[in-house]
């Protein structure tokens, strides 16, 4: 027979493991903006350390990317019934202290009232009312994973739809030279700025949904050959070579959605822990070089696009602009395992599921040591 000090001490352990869970439940489910929780993290970093074993980087890509495809619904899954679980051991400690039973009748009722099988009664009411919110717990933790998935897969596919749009005028990668080139030879290059205002406001919504939902930017595309920071990555390298290089007149939808979509990467970067320079030199390194920006001016002139005359001034613009995205760029393209895409995966750190969010308001620091750690909130 337990003291009435041990009693009391059950009681109190299984009530801070029921507001845990709820805490937890209603910022990872409920809460309309991003929160780092730490009871998420913890089921998200366990389960990744399974995964892992399987998407071992000495497997080829193919091979990783059918496991980690599986990794993001997984994880979803596995908050509730890891919820449900500490709920069910929550009301034994409850029920044991309470009604000074075993630990076996505590377990039995605890379960029958979580699952609602209704076998096993308790002996009074006030367990009998214990019992109720254990019930109405677990039916609440349910709904409320029932109307997170629809939610969660409804900005999913609207995130899809317009990465799926850009293989058809970027190619697969999607490249700054396919997609110019395809412009250029119908006669788009020079009525781009509703594309431009489209992508703004993808970066914007992406911004808004990927911070909101922690899960969703570790889903994976339906195409192993797609990802949506393989996307961003090329309609900002595009809009910044274009102002950059291409002799066209001014427009600022360009620019403006280059600022979005940095702002979206800066965003999920810190939701996810990375830190970086909230104010860039535009000189910065990056980890695109000039040899490759002077390739890409050559190939692009060779197709007849109109390149600036000055190179020089145009790779220090170009340089302007990347800077501010280059390094947040790099993380997160490693941090999802995205697919190869030049200027972006091909030089990313290999640092596949990472860690789900373990510090969003870490402080933004300048990490100035090469060209894969360039600042990326200046402005050009």
């Amino acid at each position: 027979m337990l003291s009435v000090v041990d009693n009391v001490v059950l009681v109190v352990a299984g009530v801070a493991l029921v507001v845990m869970i709820l805490d937890a439940s209603v910022r990872t489910f409920v809460l309309p903006r991003g929160s780092v929780v730490r009871f998420t993290s913890t089921v998200f970093r366990m389960l990744r350390s399974v995964f892992a074993i399987f998407a071992s980087p000495r497997r080829g890509y193919e091979q990783r990317d059918r496991v980690i495809a599986l990794y993001a619904p997984f994880a979803v899954l596995s908050l509730p019934l890891v919820s449900l679980l500490i709920i069910f051991v929550a009301y034994a400690f409850i029920f044991v202290g309470t009604e000074q039973h075993g630990w076996t009748d505590a377990f039995i009722t605890s379960g029958s009232s979580l699952l609602t099988l209704g076998f096993e009664r308790p002996p009074n009411l006030p367990t009998t009312l214990i019992a109720f919110s254990e019930a109405m717990i677990g039916l609440s933790l349910l709904a409320l994973v029932i109307a997170y998935l629809p939610t969660i897969y409804t900005s999913f596919s609207r995130r899809e739809v317009a990465v799926t749009d850009l293989s058809i005028r970027a190619g697969t990668p999607p490249t700054p030279r396919e997609f110019l080139t395809r412009a250029h030879l119908t006669g788009f290059l020079y009525g781009m700025d509703p594309f431009w205002d489209t992508w703004m406001a993808w970066f914007t919504e992406v911004q808004e949904t990927h911070t909101s939902y922690g899960a969703l930017p570790l889903f994976r595309s339906p195409n192993p050959h797609r990802n949506w920071i393989v996307a961003a990555g090329a309609v900002l390298d595009t809009a910044s070579f274009r102002l950059a290089a291409l002799d066209m007149p001014w427009t600022p939808n360009p620019a403006l959605c280059i600022r979005a979509g940095f702002l979206m990467l800066r965003e999920v970067a810190g939701f996810f822990g990375y830190d970086y320079d909230e104010d860039p030199a535009a000189d910065d390194p990056i980890s695109v070089t000039r040899d490759e920006f002077d390739q890409l001016c050559n190939q692009l002139a060779e197709k007849g696009l109109p390149i600036k005359a000055d190179r020089d001034q145009a790779w220090r613009d170009w340089q302007g602009w990347r800077v501010n995205y280059d390094s947040v760029l790099l993380s997160l393209s490693g941090f999802v395992m995205a697919p190869y895409a030049p200027w972006n995966s091909d030089r990313s750190p290999v640092t596949p599921l990472r860690h789900y969010p373990a510090g969003r308001n870490r402080r933004r620091i300048a990490n100035r040591g090469g060209p894969q750690s360039g600042a990326t909130t200046g402005t050009s």
